[in-house]
C-alpha cells in the first residue's frame, strides 16, 4: 500500500522479528500464538499512537514474508475498521505499508530513513514494534527536537535504541554498525558527534523484551489510565488482561 506524501514529517514503524540482531521476545510464560497475538497488539497500538500525531505521516516497514504480509493486512483492515466515521480518512491519507527484503537491522533501517528521505520528507523518526507506550506525545516531543537537531536519540536501559530520528538527510550508514553490540548506542552516537552533527537525546524508555518491562509497561499503562488516557497501549493492556484471565481460569 503506497500513499502520496502529506506531511514534511513521517513516523516510520518497523516490525521487528521475534528475534532480531542481537535481541528477542522471551516473555516468560507468554509464547506460540499468545506472543503473536501480543506483538500484533504492540504493532497495532503503535500505530495508534502514530495517527494522533497529526503533523506526520506514517509508514509501516515489514519483511515480505506471507506470514508478516498476513500481519499487516489483520492489523491495516481492524485500524480501518476501528477508525470509524469520519476518521477513516486519516488512516488511509496518512498511513501506508512497504514491504522490505529480510536483512540484517541495521541495513532495514538505513534503507527505511533512506526511502523516506527519498520520498521527500524532512523528519524521520524510526522506531520499532516493541514499544506500544512510546506515546503520541512522546513523538511529538521527537518531531519538535528534529527541528533543532540533526538527530534525535531515544535509549534504553541497556544502551540500544527505542527511537532514531533524523532531520535533512541519512547522515550516516547504519549499516556499518554491528546492532548486537553492547555498546551500540554509544557508537552510533559517537558517530554522528564525529562528523560534527548535533544531537538530542529522549527520556530512557524500554523495549519490551523481557518479563521486567512487561511489568514496567504494565505500570506505564496504569499510570496512563490515572491520567485520563484511556488509549495508549489499549489493544496491548486487552490482550494482556486475557492472559491474565486464562491463567486464572
Amino acid at each position: 500500500m503506497a500513499n502520496k506524501k502529506k506531511s514534511n514529517s513521517v513516523i516510520a514503524i518497523c516490525i521487528q522479528e521475534p528475534v532480531e540482531d542481537g535481541t528477542q521476545m522471551d516473555l516468560g510464560a507468554i509464547k506460540g500464538d499468545d506472543l503473536r497475538f501480543l506483538h500484533q497488539a504492540f504493532i497495532t497500538d503503535t500505530v495508534r499512537n502514530a495517527l494522533k500525531v497529526p503533523a506526520a505521516d506514517i509508514r509501516l516497514y515489514y519483511i515480505d514474508e506471507s506470514e508478516r504480509k498476513r500481519l499487516v493486512k489483520i492489523v491495516t483492515e481492524y485500524l480501518t475498521e476501528k477508525s470509524g466515521q469520519g476518521k477513516g480518512d486519516s488512516l488511509k491519507d496518512r498511513f501506508s505499508s512497504h514491504s522490505m527484503a529480510r536483512e540484517r537491522w541495521g541495513i532495514r533501517i538505513e534503507k527505511v530513513f533512506k526511502e523516506c528521505f527519498d520520498n521527500g520528507y524532512r523528519n524521520v523518526i524510526v522506531i520499532g514494534s516493541r514499544t506500544p507506550t512510546y506515546n503520541a506525545k512522546m513523538m511529538q516531543a521527537t518531531l519538535r527536537m528534529l527541528e533543532k537537531s540533526d538527530v534525535v536519540f531515544g535509549p534504553t536501559p541497556e544502551g540500544r535504541y527505542y527511537a532514531i530520528g533524523m532531520s535533512g538527510a541519512c547522515h550516516i550508514d547504519l549499516s556499518d554498525f554491528d546492532w548486537k553490540s553492547p555498546k551500540i548506542y554509544s557508537e552510533v552516537a559517537n558517530a554522528f558527534t564525529e562528523k560534527g552533527l548535533s544531537w538530542s537525546e529522549l527520556e530512557i524508555w524500554y523495549a519490551i523484551e523481557s518479563s521486567d518491562e512487561l511489568e514496567l509497561m504494565a505500570r506505564d499503562i496504569n499510570q496512563y489510565r490515572f491520567e485520563g488516557d484511556e488509549t495508549t497501549a489499549r489493544e496491548t493492556e486487552l490482550v494482556m488482561e486475557r492472559f491474565i484471565s486464562k491463567l486464572g481460569s
